[in-house]
């Protein structure tokens, strides 16, 4: 089992009385809430939390990449991608992901990864994301090409990555006389692609399939639904003629570790309700944008996650959910073995730093979670491509 640490980079001072005034932190709340004095040492903190999880043995250090909200202060992931490169040695970094509907030469983002790959001798994982509906009206991007632009753009860059230069491209939305970049990534035949995903059906069968078999990253999700998922990506392989491998399905869930159950309930509340109530915080035509997916898809993520997030959530009922899990190392490493040999999964990815959470508190649990959870999930996770 192979176990990253997940960073968002929240703007954790956020005044969280925002929502008197606007119904989102995403794209439409004023950026004067963010104190530009602060930044600079809200990046060195972020940044030395991802390093010190590579010390203390984490497989792989995760980022991603978000635009105009306070959720996530990374719209450039590759930059924090790039400055891991020099203050981590061991641990993989995965970028989950590049938005590529939002990019208008993917040959750049070819490149991007190239580079990163040979700066960091061979350990990029690249996740290749739509993009939640939200960045659309961020980018300007029509959201009914939201597919085809990343079909398109996710072709192009896999034949850069493989394909000897140069050779001309010209597809419906990108086209180029010259595609030959320098350098070429370290990682034969390219690095490892990994799929995040709210649960899109058409996502599932796509990653899935038997050309492809990339890992499936369920983010944020109800455990229900999450299970529902790695059945579906299961059966889509049945179908394709191949058995899904518990290395192809990866869970993201908001952890916290603390000395005692009642002391992890007491640490973390304030900062995961705030997570789900405040910075996951915009209404539904801005998560949905028309055309963004098939209707089949827009009916299944409202009815089984934004419903859920459309009320105001407590840590109770989150936990309820399985959408976080936290207390003493023992509790947490129970939980999350249960819940792993339930789904079939091969890779664990924990935030440990959640929204408001302070320096003190993310390290604690860091700490415990690489001495206390990790070492027991990694001999005892079970090796079964399926629950039993």
């Amino acid at each position: 089992m192979n176990i990253f640490f997940f960073h968002l980079m929240p703007y954790g001072d956020l005044d969280l009385s925002y929502t008197d005034k606007y119904d989102s932190a995403w794209v439409t709340l004023p950026n004067t809430y963010f104190d530009r004095s602060k930044g600079t040492a809200i990046y060195d903190r972020y940044i030395g939390e991802l390093s010190l999880a590579d010390e203390l043995g984490f497989d792989g250090i995760c980022v991603n990449e978000h635009h105009q909200t306070a959720y996530g202060l990374m719209p450039a992931p590759n930059l924090i991608a790039g400055a891991l490169t020099r203050t981590t040695k061991k641990a993989k970094i995965a970028i989950l992901g590049r938005a590529l509907p939002l990019v208008n030469n993917p040959v750049a983002i070819a490149e991007e990864f190239a580079m990163l790959d040979q700066m960091s001798g061979g350990r990029i994982i690249t996740g290749f994301v739509r993009g939640i509906g939200s960045e659309y009206f961020a980018s300007g991007i029509d959201p009914t090409l939201s597919h085809a632009r990343y079909y398109e753009a996710h072709e192009l860059i896999l034949r850069a990555w493989t394909e000897p230069g140069p050779f001309r491209y010209h597809g419906r939305h990108y086209s180029f006389d010259y595609v030959n970049i320098w350098p070429r990534p370290v990682q034969l035949p390219h690095p490892p692609v990994w799929i995040p995903s709210q649960g899109s059906i058409e996502t599932i069968e796509w990653c899935a399939a038997k050309e492809r078999k990339y890992t499936y990253l369920q983010t944020f999700s109800p455990i229900e639904l999450a299970q529902k998922n790695f059945d579906a990506y299961r059966a889509c392989a049945e179908k394709a003629g191949y058995k899904a491998q518990a290395s192809q399905l990866g869970w993201a869930i908001p952890t916290y570790v603390a000395e005692t159950d009642e002391i992890a309930r007491r640490e973390l509340q304030p900062h995961i309700e705030a997570f789900f109530n405040k910075f996951l915080r915009f209404p539904i035509e801005m998560r949905m944008p028309p055309g963004y997916s098939s209707i089949a898809s827009t009916k299944m993520l409202i009815e089984r996650k934004y419903a859920v997030r459309a009320s105001q959530q407590t840590i109770d009922t989150l936990g309820d959910l399985g959408m976080c899990i936290y207390g003493s190392a023992k509790t947490v490493r129970e939980k999350l073995l249960h819940h792993q040999k339930e789904m079939g999964i091969g890779n664990l990815i924990a935030m440990l730093q959640i929204a408001t959470q302070p320096a003190e508190q993310t390290e604690k649990s860091m700490r415990l979670f690489a001495a206390e959870v990790a070492p027991y999930l990694r001999a005892n996770a079970s090796t079964a491509v399926a629950a039993e």
